[in-house]
């Protein structure tokens, strides 16, 4: 817009993943926010998108926009309007509108070899909200759940800002690995994963050692077999959950090695309870560009 300012436009709807309509609606708004906070900006306004089946009540959809509402307050974002469409499947999401600095934003294509790997949620939601569906999900399990995907990503996003990073994404429906490779593509880069480093959400792996994965989950490990290249060590159910679909998962951001720590202690202040360091950029930007270890 002009010297100071630039906008970040972004769009992102789901149907539900819970059952609960309230936290379905908080979920779909900390994820559509996701965007504009990895890009190290800040969102300010967002229009509603709506498909919701005229025949269901119409309190369920009142509970799912007031829990997107209470959420977007939580952010500081205005919900302006919106449009809402007859569908056979509730659909809820958000169309944001955000800002950042020009020359200061975030994209996934300035990671560089030698920086550190950094990720600020746990995975495992595909595998545990397909679980759920399939009642299977141990309740305190899905709570967990269900309480870090309504987690929004600013926190994350300003400790980045603060110390400065290189390239960040959201880990959404490519899941960890999906995104990761979207990274190193637009970067021109390799990466190396430790998956005793990655956090995980209690119960997730046990849910996928009983062939829980939704089917985007396998898509995406389908999707992945030329540019990952898999220690033997590496389990079928760890490669599930390193493909795992994510709703509203954390930001994944590439910094400098020597900035690492003073990254780590930001996330700390500024109250973002996983703080994982998962694993490093390499020069290696041939397929396969990722490499998967148990250490």
């Amino acid at each position: 817009m002009d010297d100071d300012t630039a906008l970040i436009q972004t769009v992102d709807f789901f149907p539900p993943i819970v059952d609960d309509p309230y936290s379905f609606g908080q979920i779909a708004v900390a994820n559509a926010l996701s965007d504009v906070y990895a890009m190290g900006g800040r969102p300010l306004t967002a229009l509603n998108i709506v498909g919701f089946p005229v025949a269901l009540p119409k309190d369920l959809l009142g509970d799912i926009l007031v829990g997107g509402s209470d959420k977007a307050r939580e952010a500081g974002v205005l919900i302006v309007g919106g449009h809402t469409v007859d569908d056979e499947e509730p659909k809820y999401g958000l169309s944001v509108t955000g800002v950042v600095r020009p020359g200061d934003h975030v994209t996934n294509a300035g990671a560089k070899p030698g920086d550190n790997l950094v990720l600020s949620k746990p995975i495992g939601t595909g595998v545990i909200t397909t679980a759920a569906k399939q009642g299977v999900a141990p309740k305190d399990v899905l709570d967990t759940a269900v309480g870090i995907m309504s987690q929004l990503n600013d926190a994350a996003s300003y400790a980045m800002n603060e110390v400065g990073a290189h390239a960040c994404v959201d880990v959404t429906g490519f899941g960890l690995l999906g995104h990761l490779r979207g990274m190193t593509r637009a970067s021109g880069v390799g990466a190396s994963l430790s998956f005793d480093s990655i956090p995980l959400i209690p119960g997730a792996s046990q849910l996928a050692e009983d062939g829980v994965a939704p089917g985007g989950t396998h898509r995406n490990l389908e999707s992945l077999e030329s540019d990952v290249s898999w220690d033997d060590s590496i389990t079928d159910v760890q490669k599930i959950l390193l493909a795992d679909a994510q709703t509203s998962g954390g930001l994944l951001i590439a910094v400098a090695e020597n900035k690492t720590g003073a990254l780590l202690s930001a996330l700390e202040s500024h109250g973002v309870r996983t703080r994982a360091v998962i694993g490093t950029i390499t020069d290696q930007a041939d397929s396969p560009s990722i490499r998967v270890s148990k250490n």
